[in-house]
């Protein structure tokens, strides 16, 4: 009922934790069974440990949504492989790494420590991230085409690459469209919003970080909807607001092949395995299946 293709990719369910909200590796497998997830999304890695900003790094706004600054702090790519990895195919999870960098050459790096790896079932792309200075990467065409390429062009044609993109562009189908045809094979839509909170009590400095949560979801029903008429043959991963199987339901509606659950994972370990059964018994009162929905949505 809820098995579902990512491009060549067949997953036993369309949801999936997201990157950033479940940690490096198997911290969520005291709340449920990773293997029983379509994917688990590993917090972004680079070629190189990063401590991530200081100071206050997440603010809860009304409503269930967030603010976040970590910053991608990350233990880089050689320590996730040598200690976190394990334990997640230990655990069956299918695993999809992420990675960032700061240049299209630091994705390379981290691109190249990770090549080899066993077990991997795709590499998602992260060049959106708003909280860390100059990585929106996939800020215009050309600068995403560059990072797609640089990671395609060590990883090769073999390996699933799944772009994780801004929303806060003037043109996300452009990025997409520049994106996919620099080697991504996947679109992930979408990655955090920039915001910001003032607190009208204190002359406190304002918290500025990346939106996330129920707040994000319009925006990337958008996303998801824009980029399945600009591309209707491209696999689309959608993340934004996912707290409910409803919630999963629009985005498949929108054109998205899969989800990804993320912010809701912070106030509940076990919302991506909620998620997913609310998503069986929303299928299940419809009499359809998440392949249905998916071909409704691509027309």
């Amino acid at each position: 009922m809820l098995a579902t293709r990512v491009g060549g990719l067949e997953l036993r369910t369309a949801v999936m934790t997201a990157s950033g909200t479940s940690g490096h590796g198997a911290e969520l497998a005291a709340y449920g069974p990773l293997a029983d997830l379509g994917a688990v999304v590993v917090k972004s890695l680079a070629a190189f440990a990063w401590p991530g900003n200081r100071g206050l790094r997440v603010h809860g706004l009304a409503g269930g949504s967030m603010l976040n600054r970590v910053g991608l702090q990350g233990p880089g790519v050689a320590a996730w492989r040598e200690h976190d990895l394990p334990a997640l195919l230990a655990h069956g999870a299918t695993v999809v790494a992420s990675l960032w960098g700061r240049s299209a050459a630091e994705l390379a790096a981290a691109a190249e420590a990770l090549a080899g790896a066993g077990g991997m079932a795709a590499v998602e792309v992260n060049i959106s991230c708003p909280n860390l200075s100059g990585h929106v990467l996939g800020g215009s065409a050309g600068a995403a085409a560059e990072a797609l390429a640089a990671v395609a062009g060590v990883l090769g044609a073999g390996m699933p690459l799944w772009a994780k993109l801004s929303p806060a562009v003037p043109d996300i189908c452009e990025i997409a469209g520049a994106a996919l045809s620099a080697g991504a094979t996947a679109l992930t839509l979408v990655n955090t919003l920039p915001g910001m909170w003032v607190d009208a009590e204190s002359r406190d400095a304002p918290f500025a970080g990346g939106l996330s949560g129920p707040a994000l979801h319009p925006v990337a029903l958008r996303a998801v909807h824009d980029c399945r008429r600009a591309f209707p043959d491209a696999p689309i991963v959608g993340v934004g607001g996912v707290a409910t199987g409803a919630d999963a339901a629009e985005l498949l509606r929108a054109g998205a092949d899969a989800v990804q659950v993320g912010t809701a994972t912070f106030a509940d370990p076990r919302a991506p395995w909620r998620v997913q059964e609310e998503l069986a018994r929303w299928c299940a009162r419809r009499g359809t299946c998440v392949e249905e929905v998916r071909a409704a949505a691509r027309g």
